[in-house]
């Protein structure tokens, strides 16, 4: 009990600092120079009479926009507010921070320049034809936030009608980050993933998602069970053939057996367990767990309180566990996958972000974790590690040049030049702006 208590107060800790650090620094991103400025003269070089040119030349011919313009190391992170972190459908404003630390971790992790973005947008065709607007400013967009099911309609219809890659890290990116954890669980017990039985506790857009991506990983759908707050996802529950047309759909392909029942059935020998639903602890019970098959595996990834702690679920048998959180071990954490997810397809112009590009972002990942990714309590890399943002962004950019997605045919170490170039520049930034006292310390408490 006093271990609990612990944990629930490290959970809080940093909320109390946010509340003391935001209000000082007013923000976390700002718009700082790339250009020198030596003299008023220069403004004549940057922009008028000098710019002109450049707008004559794009004129001509749009894809010059990429060589006299940031666009091509520009995203757009937007959202609604619908579905903000745990909070819920909190609107626009208060979405807005959340927005700026997702900047704040493009910039730094990856290198990349990004606008967080929050809109009036209830309908998805609003949020749509927005993005879609958007298109001749950015190189990509990252949708963060948006609430289920229209965050399913909104990145389908995207992904098919802009011209850049669109992204939504709820879905995709969570994905990205659990495969690639899964990748190395599956390998250091022995299991291969067309042959394991895998049941997905909550049918959120992270889930569906993570499910989909599975499956194109080479799982096999009828060996995968996803559960809702009414259990298992099964062709027998007409309730979400209109309702929720996504689960519905992966209740034709999922659950071969058609196990009708609780969640707690689902269980009962399954190798692993992606749990992506209500904060725990308790959400998930041990004698859930004590019903798995030998070496299981179980990601309890909820938020700030994993569904399950982690020693209760190996005192119940589980042989890896996953969590959320950074002061257990196996964090899965989607900051490992987007800004090298968008370092390589942007470093390519790329017109899409696939599953299979994310698949191959995943196994590199995977692959960047310590010892082989043969450690039960390392399975994934941390973001200390700063090779790991350069390699995925060099995986990323390969696999979208093979899918015939990239504009630019670059070879491999180029890209990886160009992706390190990028990130160094941005972490030397941040340090120098801090060395200076540009970015102030933070104030003592």
């Amino acid at each position: 009990m006093d271990q609990e208590k612990e944990l629930l107060a490290r959970a809080k800790a940093p909320t109390a600092e946010a509340m003391r650090l935001h209000p000082f620094y007013r923000g976390k991103v700002e718009i700082s120079l790339k250009s020198p400025v030596r003299n008023s003269s220069d403004f004549a070089i940057w922009y008028t009479p000098g710019v002109a040119g450049p707008c004559e030349a794009i004129a001509g011919d749009k894809e010059q926009v990429y060589r006299y313009t940031n666009k091509g190391n520009c995203v757009a992170v937007v959202s609604d507010g619908t579905r903000v972190l745990g909070l819920g459908d909190i609107g626009p404003e208060a979405g807005l921070p959340v927005m700026e630390g997702k900047a704040l971790l493009f910039k730094y992790l990856g290198g990349v320049d990004a606008v967080p973005l929050c809109v009036q947008a209830r309908e998805a065709d609003d949020l749509v034809n927005f993005v879609k607007m958007l298109q001749p400013s950015f190189g990509g967009i990252n949708l963060e936030d948006i609430e289920s099911p229209k965050c399913f309609d909104v990145l389908e219809r995207l992904r098919r009608e802009c011209s850049i890659p669109v992204w939504h890290d709820d879905q995709q990116g969570t994905a990205l980050v659990t495969l690639a954890g899964l990748i190395n669980a599956l390998k250091i017990v022995r299991k291969k993933i067309d042959r394991v039985k895998i049941v997905l506790v909550g049918a959120g857009a992270a889930n569906l998602c993570t499910a989909r991506l599975l499956i194109a990983a080479g799982a096999d759908p009828g060996r995968l069970i996803i559960c809702d707050r009414k259990g298992t996802l099964h062709q027998g529950r007409g309730d979400l053939d209109e309702e929720q047309p996504h689960k519905w759909q992966m209740a034709q392909v999922t659950n071969r057996e058609n196990l009708a029942g609780a969640t707690a059935e689902a269980f009962r020998d399954a190798d692993v367990a992606i749990c992506l639903s209500q904060p725990g602890p308790a959400t998930v019970k041990k004698e859930w767990v004590k019903q798995m098959a030998p070496g299981a595996v179980l990601f309890a990834c909820a938020n700030p309180i994993p569904e399950i702690w982690p020693w209760e679920a190996k005192e119940a048998g589980a042989k890896i566990v996953a969590t959320g959180r950074s002061d257990f071990p196996n964090q899965v954490n989607n900051s490992l996958g987007f800004p090298a997810i968008f370092r390589g397809v942007l470093d390519v112009r790329a017109t899409a972000i696939t599953d299979g590009i994310c698949i191959a972002a995943a196994k590199e990942l995977a692959a960047c974790a310590p010892e082989g990714g043969l450690n039960p309590e390392k399975i994934l890399p941390s973001m200390d590690d700063e090779e790991i943002f350069p390699r995925v962004a060099t995986a990323t950019a390969m696999q979208a040049i093979a899918e015939g997605k990239a504009r630019l045919q670059l070879g491999r170490h180029e890209i990886y030049q160009k992706a390190e170039v990028a990130i160094k520049r941005a972490r030397r930034q941040t340090s120098l702006l801090m060395e200076h006292g540009i970015i102030p310390a933070p104030p003592d408490e």
